[in-house]
């Protein structure tokens, strides 16, 4: 799925691929029943922190310091929300670091964190013997 996500990168000339995703691959992949792999920690963690990354990019700027804050901040609503996905935190790091445009960057962050949960569903319904995916959908 990550070769996947960089070809359509490569097609529309965007980065679709970024290291909090390869990450949330990793979890939904190798640790299936945990809750930080569950679609709504994958899904709605990178939404909340992405919400996250451009308020504090919006107020603060880019900076190292505004990206731990973002950092920080994006922990916290995500406790809140119960919905804990680690790697989502990296998300509002790269948002402000790399300033991307949300336009183009939300759509196909909630579209690759989707593709990334569809393909964990798919692979364990492919391998014999291993737990389903998701343990809950929502």
């Amino acid at each position: 799925m990550l070769l996947v996500l960089v070809a359509i990168g490569s097609v529309i000339h965007e980065p679709v691929l970024i290291p909090p995703l390869a990450a949330s691959a990793a979890i939904i992949h190798c640790a299936p029943g945990l809750p930080l792999a569950q679609p709504r920690s994958v899904i709605a963690g990178h939404l909340l922190c992405a919400a996250v990354g451009y308020a504090v990019l919006a107020a603060a700027g880019s900076s190292p310091w505004a990206a731990a804050l973002a950092a920080g901040i994006s922990l916290a609503v995500m406790t809140v929300a119960r919905t804990q996905h680690s790697p989502a935190c990296a998300t509002a790091v790269v948002i402000v670091l790399n300033t991307p445009r949300p336009a183009t960057f939300v759509p196909l962050l909630v579209g690759s964190a989707g593709l990334l949960v569809l393909a964990g569903w798919a692979a364990s319904y492919a391998r014999p013997r291993t737990p389903r995916y998701p343990a809950y959908w929502w």
